[in-house]
């Protein structure tokens, strides 16, 4: 069967990081939910996203196809039930189309032909950006459980100071001597040819993924990903990087997420408490205004490629978006748009010449090519995104 995720009607809630990826290339837990769907159906998968992300999120459709909504998470029961899908059958929790079977003679979907299975279990979804960091320990857990499954793990090295051992899962070529981990409150999975530096303290649920580094003395208190690649230092609680990005010296992180090839400077905090302790607002890309989260902790969420010098405070639920680069002293305004070069005195607009100069050096760094591919990806959110930005 080929299965094939596509995005769905909450794309502009996911924005930032959505600018610069189909919904299902999120990561949350320890995999990103195309990686997921795929471990539990046993196949890959393509997509249905943005024209203009297409060229590198290609979709293939074969004569039989089973559509799938990258906003749900998976697990064993819903995995099983869409790979059982039949000619004219879908699966709704609600209102909503989970997945439905298609072939490529349709001229149209029609629902109401449909043989509709309602689902009724429990479900992860993720339909805003603060579901990533807010939903991260309950999707840690699922992930632990689906990559380790039958699994042994390399042994814990006799230096570590260990809390419940059971709920580790280290893999081939970790580096870890003089840390202490804590999975009483939760899983902790440390990936391949990952490190965690001496005199880091870590509490479950934390997963360290492919390539990623924990610096000296790190504190960790919990429901955090580190992504692949990545690097974390200080202080971090509860929040998500989703690969290639670094937060590696002293400063807070919390409860905030940050897309691929960010860097946060040295001694750069985030508030995720407002003083009153009021509700938290987030800019919302679909209403052009600050929408109410719900949530009474929420930090930052910082789009792809953005970066910010030594000591930048964020206030209290920023949004920053594609490429930006903020800097100096004072708070930065809680919106910041895409390829916006600055801080609290104003911005000005940081030309894509400019910004892709850098692009090609940070990503060279790690052996990443920024091809014309990922240039025109690019290139599209700075025009799609000029509505936003006033120039000092």
């Amino acid at each position: 069967m080929n299965y094939i995720l596509f995005d769905g009607t909450v794309r502009n809630a996911l924005l930032p990081f959505t600018f610069t990826r189909p919904v299902a290339d999120i990561r949350i837990g320890i995999l990103t939910i195309r990686e997921k769907w795929e471990n539990y159906l046993g196949s890959t998968t393509t997509t249905v996203t943005e024209e203009y992300l297409q060229e590198k999120y290609p979709m293939v459709e074969m004569e039989e196809n089973i559509m799938i909504n990258a906003s749900f998470l998976p697990n064993a029961v819903l995995s099983e039930m869409v790979s059982n899908l039949e000619v004219n059958q879908a699966i709704f929790k609600g209102d909503e189309v989970i997945a439905f079977f298609t072939q490529d003679s349709q001229e149209e979907v029609d629902f109401d032909t449909y043989e509709i299975i309602e689902f009724t279990e429990d479900v992860l979804t993720v339909k805003n950006t603060w579901d990533i960091f807010q939903k991260n320990d309950a999707a840690l857990r699922e992930d632990f459980e689906l990559v380790t499954e039958d699994r042994r793990s390399q042994p814990i090295p006799k230096s570590v100071n260990v809390i419940s051992p059971e709920n580790i899962f280290i893999e081939e070529g970790a580096k870890l001597e003089f840390v202490t981990l804590n999975a009483s409150t939760g899983p902790i999975y440390i990936g391949k040819n990952s490190e965690i530096m001496e005199g880091s303290v870590i509490r479950g649920p934390f997963a360290l993924c492919e390539g990623a580094q924990v610096k000296l003395a790190t504190k960790v208190y919990g429901a955090t990903t580190v992504g692949p690649h990545s690097r974390i230092g200080g202080e971090v609680n509860n929040s998500v990087l989703f690969g290639y990005s670094n937060k590696g010296h002293d400063g807070f992180l919390g409860n905030s997420v940050l897309g691929e090839w960010c860097n946060i400077g040295a001694d750069s905090n985030n508030s995720n408490l407002k003083n009153n302790y009021e509700e938290v607002k987030l800019w919302s890309y679909e209403t052009e205004n600050f929408a109410k989260t719900g949530l009474q902790f929420c930090g930052l969420m910082m789009g792809d490629h953005s970066k910010c010098g030594i000591n930048t405070m964020f206030n209290t639920g920023t949004v920053v978006g594609v490429s930006a680069n903020i800097f100096g002293s004072g708070f930065p305004r809680n919106f910041v748009p895409s390829f916006s070069w600055g801080g609290a005195s104003g911005f000005s607009t940081y030309i894509t010449k400019k910004a892709f100069e850098t692009t090609r050096i940070v990503m060279s760094r790690r052996n990443v090519d920024f091809d014309e591919k990922e240039q025109r990806i690019l290139e599209h959110v700075f025009e799609d995104t000029k509505k936003w930005r006033k120039d000092a």
